[in-house]
């Protein structure tokens, strides 16, 4: 109170000055209106406007890669295996190989049937085939005019029959026809040819005791392992492989974590078919996983339609030559992914690009005696041709 007036105690800010005292009904809502953006704080407006829209956009694009990378929070690793030292030399008897791994020398060898599904990998079988060609006494291949995805495609294998003649008396080739079921689980159909490829099996003649190794075409044992194995008594009667884990070429080496590979001592009624963890019991550095191995750009763009794992394909530029060419080359993500591990050391570790290895020893022996035909798999060579008349869907 002041010398002989009232005054009104009320604080105006800056902004709302000219409002304050006002009394017509516009003034009023207006100053209403400025006073409440005035007093939204530019903080949240930036939350609002900028951060969550971004976040909204970034979930979108790289949700993929924030599971991955928060994997370790809600995914355990599997057991580890147990490893069983490998020993191998071609100046040691196979006798000594055996004793050295706790193993008895047999009379004679075991039969070894090598059994795959064939997609389209012409390259990947003829490397495969011939590398095991001393050891394995049926071949058995199983295609489908349908791929895992129910995408129909051609019988590649019977129309490059002609290429594998060297296996022939040794070949059982069966045809299973696709389901063609839209929206199905990949991995159903997927069962549904291994169970039929189980069939082949019998068709081929295998019989108990026999080795019996389960992989998929890309996956290659050595010669020298597979001639271990089926010479050797007391093994274990399954087996997981670990192979060195190669990503387009040879010139990419990952690590030696593939293990889906393994060989079996046949029991028949029991031993079936699969491509899971089997057992507890891998032996080391048994052979090589080449993914993604092919000679022509259109091969890759069909495998990352039709594989199992074909939902990794987020968005259409994923399958742009151009950028699969790249991809290639720099040793980098076909499906821009973070890596698929358990451990966030792990994760750390192996993000970014595979790194180049220019290292072409213990690699199969027909690849490098046949180094010009089949140089885009060595170090060095990694542009890839453009057109392909083996891996086309079907017309």
């Amino acid at each position: 109170m002041s010398d002989g007036y009232y005054s009104n105690s009320k604080k105006c800010d800056d902004f709302c000055h000219k409002f304050c005292g006002e009394k017509t009904w516009a003034a009023l809502n207006m100053s209403r209106v400025k006073c409440f953006l005035r007093g939204i704080e530019l903080r949240m407006c930036f939350i609002l406007f900028f951060l969550i829209p971004l976040f909204i956009v970034s979930t979108y694009l790289h949700g993929q890669k924030i599971s991955y990378f928060l994997r370790p929070l809600w995914d355990s690793p599997p057991k580890p295996f147990h490893i069983i030292p490998h020993y191998y030399h071609e100046n040691i008897s196979m006798e000594t190989q055996c004793k050295l791994h706790g193993w008895k020398i047999r009379e004679f060898p075991r039969r070894v049937f090598d059994a795959v599904l064939f997609n389209n990998e012409v390259d990947i079988l003829t490397l495969r085939w011939n590398e095991l060609y001393s050891y394995i006494s049926q071949f058995v291949l199983l295609e489908s005019n349908s791929t895992f995805t129910g995408i129909p495609k051609r019988l590649i294998f019977a129309e490059n029959r002609d290429k594998f003649k060297f296996v022939e008396p040794r070949l059982t080739y069966g045809m299973i026809r696709g389901r063609f079921k839209k929206g199905e689980n990949p991995f159903v159909e997927e069962a549904y040819q291994r169970v039929a490829l189980d069939q082949l099996l019998k068709i081929a003649g295998i019989e108990d005791d026999d080795l019996l190794i389960m992989s998929d075409a890309d996956e290659i044992p050595s010669a020298h392992t597979v001639n271990l194995l089926r010479w050797c008594d007391d093994i274990p009667p399954i087996l997981h492989l670990q192979l060195r884990n190669y990503m387009y070429s040879f010139e990419f080496y990952k690590d030696s974590n593939s293990w889906r590979a393994s060989i079996h001592i046949y029991q028949m009624g029991k031993t079936r078919y699969a491509h899971y963890r089997q057992t507890d019991v891998m032996l080391a550095d048994s052979g090589w996983h080449c993914s993604f191995c092919f000679r022509h750009i259109s091969q890759f763009v069909f495998k990352m339609k039709a594989y199992s794992h074909c939902d990794r394909v987020r968005f259409s530029h994923y399958l742009d030559p151009k950028r699969i060419q790249d991809v290639i080359c720099r040793g980098a993500n076909l499906f821009d992914m973070l890596p698929e591990e358990y451990t966030f050391k792990e994760i750390i570790g192996k993000m970014g690009l595979i790194p180049h290895s220019y290292s072409s020893v213990h690699l199969p022996s027909y690849l490098l005696n046949h180094a010009d035909e089949y140089r885009f798999l060595l170090p060095g060579n990694c542009k890839r041709d453009s057109n392909c008349s083996t891996c086309l869907v079907k017309q």
